[in-house]
């Protein structure tokens, strides 16, 4: 066991926001954490790291436990380099690969007692150093910088030249490195891409410590936790499973509790009912009396909290379009001006029919946000694009910017429909659970995800038929994105959205379209099977021209042939490195050895074949990640 919390309660101002939370964290366990926003996760982990003082309860760790916390916003140095600023991570590793090396240089010309002192100290050390795997440090810097997307960038380089989303990926990887026995990561997802996604999901599955995540994406979850807690009213209950299991064995769990509640009231009912009728005949003493002390000692059942409102969404629609929803032919799009003008994407051509709900993908900033304002026709492009009759739009901006922020809620709302009544348009916020008091808040004082819901709610309002949708899911917790999921699949129009949301690209779109620099490659299906038949970027092109371009055959073929190199490298160098793991470990089970440890010399010269073998494993072995 690595922690353990027991009967943890904690407050802020009389407001519990944790009551007995019970929980045990073993070496390799996936834990996901759930809660609505404000539910008091950060809370939770703040006490878990040791970071924040808690009421009640009683907090155990194994002792030295070393604890790697991500927070949301990790600082880091901007007077640093990117190579300092990592290496700065493992500081302790590093000092201790040093202290090594220099006991190591005292022991080649010490005798006697010195030099038993100095070889308890090396042993010392070298535990120390082997606990934090500091053999394989650089090799884990460059593992973690590349599957991060930090490959192609200048090491030495400033912190600072880093962007806002690059930085957080950063002060990721400054986690990652150092291998702690407990990885805490809070909303790790946020600004990557599918491929360090996937990166990342198969890099915590094989790590060899626990993990404890935060994270409202959904397909993250899936893949990474083996058990899922979800706080609520400030309890904590545990699932076993991912998150798509946890959904199931919620529901079943709640129903079985209401089920064993209800029994044990109705069982209790008819004890005060017999004693109330019963008390006064003297006949029925005994029986009376055995059921008052039943009625004593019965241990009750707490009362199951009760369901939380679900958001109720819909979007309904009226009139149906034309068969062809949108058609757009070489389209190009281009940002910027003069010298800093972009060229995003060229020779796009798709057609997108009723009906059909269209995902759009990419590499970040190749034109998906960009793409949906060109075809609403709120930034320039080039080429055609042409709507279909009777086509009736909704659009979701991701910044919310259609927002006025000093309105009222309700006033936001009843500014698009002035012809809705106050009940009507509060009955309809009320279905996204924003009630009460509420709907006369300013639109700035609402959190992110109540902003979308109003969005959302206007969407509802306008009953189009076609929805233009810029990441809906971005400011949802959990359960209002399952609302939104469950509406969209549900809806009758046609839908042509860009998401992160990979929960979301597999239960709705139907289609999948991956932009390019150089149009567009299509999907007839969902994001896993986007996945499975990803083409490989090397030979991407649109689908239509791919096995008649010669050009791209030859290209194909040469990659091939080129692959088939690496392959073969990477095969010899697996049997170097195997090789080489094999000789520094004969080398060390001879450093060991009653004969070597007595003489200094020969121990000397061992440490030193050791140190020169493992500098040449560390360098194949990084050879070989990045072949891989």
């Amino acid at each position: 066991m690595l922690i353990s919390l027991d009967s943890v309660s904690k407050s802020f101002l009389d407001k519990p926001i944790l009551k007995n939370v019970t929980l045990s964290v073993n070496d390799r366990d996936r834990i996901g954490l759930l809660g609505i926003n404000g539910v008091g996760k950060s809370t939770l982990l703040n006490i878990i790291s040791g970071n924040l003082d808690y009421d009640n309860g009683t907090v155990s760790a194994k002792k030295g436990l070393r604890i790697g916390y991500l927070k949301q916003n990790e600082a880091l140095n901007s007077q640093n380099t990117l190579k300092e600023e990592i290496e700065d991570s493992l500081k302790e590793v590093f000092e201790t690969r040093k202290a090594i090396e220099l006991i190591s240089s005292k022991m080649a010309s010490a005798k006697g007692d010195k030099y038993t002192a100095l070889s308890a100290e090396y042993e010392r050390l070298t535990n120390i150093y082997e606990s934090f795997d500091g053999h394989n440090a650089e090799v884990r810097i460059n593992t973690v910088l590349n599957g991060m997307g930090f490959g192609n960038f200048d090491i030495n380089g400033s912190i600072s030249v880093l962007s806002g989303g690059e930085k957080t990926r950063f002060a990721m990887c400054k986690i990652l490195v150092q291998n702690p026995e407990l990885l805490i990561l809070d909303e790790p997802t946020n600004h990557l891409d599918f491929e360090m996604l996937g990166w990342l999901e198969q890099y915590l599955s094989s790590y060899k410590g626990a993990v404890i995540v935060v994270s409202h994406d959904r397909y993250f979850l899936d893949s990474v936790s083996s058990d899922i807690c979800e706080i609520e009213n400030g309890e904590l209950v545990r699932y076993k499973g991912s998150y798509s299991a946890f959904l199931h064995h919620k529901e079943e769990r709640v129903k079985v509790l209401t089920r064993e509640y209800e029994k044990q009231q109705r069982e209790l009912e008819q004890l005060r009912d017999y004693v109330r009728r019963n008390i006064e005949k003297s006949s029925s003493t005994n029986s009376v009396g055995s059921r008052v002390k039943a009625l004593e000692k019965a241990e009750l059942l707490a009362k199951p909290n009760p369901k939380p409102k679900d958001l109720v969404i819909s979007f309904p629609c009226d009139i149906e379009p034309h068969k062809v929803i949108l058609e757009c032919k070489d389209m190009s799009l281009t940002v910027g001006k003069g010298e800093t003008a972009k060229k995003l994407f060229t020779n796009l051509n798709i057609e997108i029919l009723r009906g059909e709900k269209v995902a759009f993908v990419g590499k970040n900033g190749i034109g998906k946000s960009s793409f949906l304002k060109a075809i609403l026709k709120k930034i320039p492009y080039e080429g055609s694009v042409k709507w279909g009759g009777n086509v009736k739009i909704s659009y979701f901006d991701q910044e919310l910017s259609s927002l006025d922020l000093n309105a009222t809620v309700l006033d936001s709302v009843h500014r698009k429909f002035p012809s809705k009544t106050e009940f009507e348009i509060r009955s309809m916020l009320a279905r996204f659970l924003i009630e009460g008091e509420d709907v006369f808040k300013r639109v700035r004082e609402m959190s992110g995800a109540n902003r979308a819901k109003i969005v959302l709610c206007i969407i509802s309002f306008e009953r189009s038929n076609v929805l233009v949708l810029d990441e809906p899911t971005n400011h949802l917790d959990y359960k209002a994105k399952e609302a939104l999921d469950k509406a969209l699949w549900e809806y009758n129009g046609t839908i042509i959205c860009v998401s992160h949301d990979r929960y979301l690209l597999n239960s709705v779109p139907n289609r999948i379209v991956e932009l390019t620099g150089n149009g567009a490659v299509i999907y007839n299906g969902n994001y896993n099977y986007y996945k499975e038949h990803k083409i490989s970027p090397a030979i991407e092109n649109n689908q239509k021209e791919k096995s008649e371009n010669a050009k791209e055959y030859d290209a194909a073929r040469k990659n091939k042939a080129e692959d088939r190199k690496r392959r073969a490298k990477l095969m010899n160098l697996e049997k170097e490195i195997n090789t080489l793991h094999s000789e520094i470990n004969e080398l060390k089970k001879l450093s060991d050895s009653q004969e070597v440890v007595s003489d200094y010399v020969k121990l000397s010269e061992l440490l030193n074949q050791i140190s020169e073998k493992q500098d040449t494993l560390d360098s194949l072995e990084t050879e070989w990640l990045e072949l891989s």
